[in-house]
């Protein structure tokens, strides 16, 4: 298991990696029923002056690592690291179908945690355009549904659809999203 998780998390990364709903993340949860939220997304990293990102924010092959922002409040969802996403801008021609259809302007959002053991995913190999954990190595060609492509990740990472709130990127559902999507 990934160093670095409370007990809490790591007794609900396991529950989810067992029941293969990794999918349905932390902050999806916690939207159920609330047909009016929207969650924005903004920089991990940020500690303050939180800004919702546009597609033209991200440079292309160049992954970042968001977590959702409440508008309402004001405040990122980071209270648990299992709601970290990562998003990519690929070029669109590049993409199948599927994938395509839950981009915006070629930004695809995953779940930022490996399937595997739960490590962040955030290194892009562009020469092979596969997302790497730096963990124990599975690869995850994001061009064609994030399948699993090498390593011992046992399921592809979770898509995240994606739409534009205004000029911002945006989750396009806050409902669980199926398993293994």
């Amino acid at each position: 298991m990934a160093q670095g998780l409370k007990n809490e998390e790591r007794r609900q990364l396991l529950g989810l990696m067992a029941t293969g709903v990794i999918g349905y993340l932390p902050f999806l949860a916690a939207g159920a029923g609330e047909t009016d939220a929207t969650a924005l997304l903004v920089d991990a990293d940020a500690e303050e002056n939180f800004k919702p990102l546009r597609p033209g924010d991200l440079k292309i092959g160049k992954p970042q690592l968001v977590f959702p922002f409440d508008a309402k409040t004001g405040t990122p969802k980071n209270e648990s690291r299992l709601n970290k996403l990562v998003l990519i801008r690929l070029a669109e021609d590049q993409m199948e179908s599927q994938t395509r259809s839950r981009s915006v302007s070629g930004v695809l959002a995953y779940s930022g945690i490996c399937t595997h053991q739960g490590c962040d995913v955030k290194t892009w190999i562009a020469k092979e355009s596969v997302l790497a954990c730096y963990c124990h190595a599975s690869k995850f060609a994001l061009l064609d549904g994030a399948k699993v492509v090498s390593g011992p990740a046992p399921r592809p990472l979770p898509a995240v659809p994606l739409s534009m709130d205004g000029e911002y990127l945006s989750i396009a559902s806050l409902f669980p999203l199926s398993p293994g999507q």
